[in-house]
């Protein structure tokens, strides 16, 4: 006997990707240069010379050392590397000794999910939000509990968090810079977070975990984000190194869990047991060694910048309506009527790949990856005018 709820997820698979799929037909069938993806957030920013350097001189290795194993958590010189770093950047006390190594954020998450939460537990996930979210929340056998952000600014609303929060409630999911929306959640409103949770922990009985999605942490247009374990004490960290340096196809991240926490090693060797029970362990060690060497390398924000003032100021001056993204490489825009679905596929007949909001659990706006090329901007632009001059 099959699984029904994997058969249902196999039978159901993400739309951004089957959106991505549908573009890549589309690409083969009438040309690359006539269709205008938005899809997914696939960096057109090559990853940084020293990836490459790095590689090179790492093939130089003897084949047995360079593709053995590793140790289920990583390489220690590698977990010290991220830990020093991390130490340096945020003045925390980091150690090695609570740094695992993992598959990408995907595989930091279904981890830390799978450490601090049993069947029949919640997560509280603001909204809009990652729909794989959702997916990693139920396999753990929990509930996911969605509460919007505040509209327009799509901040955190911390008084309706801890409204949904009860004895059931096991953890809390952010993620900032946002996927979807680009927000950056301001000092403020991550320590008013952190102040709701500590209090509604005591009433409560346990601490209720803040894991923190962190793949776009360093794609960001001035604004200050905070490092959440100086703020909250019981935050597990899930980076990637997909968005920072380019490297999405690569799948490497790790997760951290904060020393500041009372129960750290505790937490850590839960970290260390379900990335057992999921099979995710002794990540790729090519590419921990690569990290090992490129951890501190800046991440190549002007061109999404360059990209972010373009297509802002196109979709502008045609009448669009969005919200101004902070961080990250997506621009929310309101769709030009209720049914965003609806208005996604009008916007196929004109070759450009918009994601709903429905797919977020949000409703009237779609999400434009613009980590694309800026040719690729410029030259939607007649088709985002006829779009709008079709609803006109």
């Amino acid at each position: 006997m099959i699984d029904e709820r994997m058969y249902d997820l196999g039978n159901a698979p993400s739309a951004i990707r089957e959106l991505f799929a549908y573009g890549l037909k589309r690409k083969a069938e009438i040309g690359e240069d006539k269709v205008f993806d938005y899809s997914i957030g696939n960096p057109s920013v090559p990853a940084p010379q020293k990836v490459a350097d790095t590689i090179e001189e790492l093939m130089k290795l003897p084949p047995v050392e360079l593709h053995a194993y590793s140790p289920a958590a990583g390489i220690p010189a590698v977990r010290q590397t991220i830990a020093d770093s991390i130490a340096r950047r945020y003045g925390i006390p980091a150690k090695a000794g609570r740094v695992y190594m993992t598959v990408g954020a995907a595989a930091s998450i279904a981890i830390s999910l799978g450490a601090v939460t049993n069947a029949g537990d919640e997560v509280i996930v603001p909204s809009p939000y990652f729909p794989e979210y959702k997916v990693w929340i139920e396999t753990m056998g929990c509930s996911i509990v969605e509460v919007p952000t505040q509209v327009p600014s799509f901040q955190l609303d911390v008084e309706a968090m801890g409204a949904a929060i009860n004895e059931k409630t096991a953890a809390v999911i952010i993620n900032s810079p946002n996927n979807p929306v680009g927000a950056v959640y301001t000092r403020e409103n991550l320590e008013a977070l952190a102040a709701m949770l500590e209090e509604r922990g005591k009433e409560i009985g346990h601490p209720i975990y803040l894991i923190s999605d962190e793949p776009y942490r360093e794609i960001t247009y001035g604004a200050e984000v905070p490092y959440v374990p100086t703020l909250y004490k019981h935050t597990i960290v899930c980076y990637s190194y997909s968005k920072s340096l380019s490297l999405p196809g690569e799948r490497i991240g790790y997760i951290y869990v904060s020393n500041l926490m009372d129960n750290a090693k505790e937490v850590y060797t839960a970290v260390s047991g379900a990335g057992r029970a999921l099979g995710f362990i002794c990540t790729a060690v090519l590419f921990q060694r690569v990290m090992e060497k490129c951890v501190n390398e800046p991440s190549d924000v002007e061109a999404y910048r360059a990209n972010r003032e373009l297509l802002t100021k196109g979709l502008s001056e045609l009448g669009y309506e969005f919200v101004e993204p902070d961080g990250a490489f997506y621009l929310w825009v309101r769709a030009l009527e209720p049914d965003d679905e609806a208005f996604c596929e009008k916007a196929k007949a004109h070759e450009l790949l918009l994601v709903p909001a429905t797919c977020f659990k949000s409703h009237g706006w779609v999400r434009i990856s613009y980590c694309v090329s800026a040719d690729v901007i410029k030259r939607s632009m007649p088709a985002f005018k006829a779009l709008m001059e079709e609803y006109k």
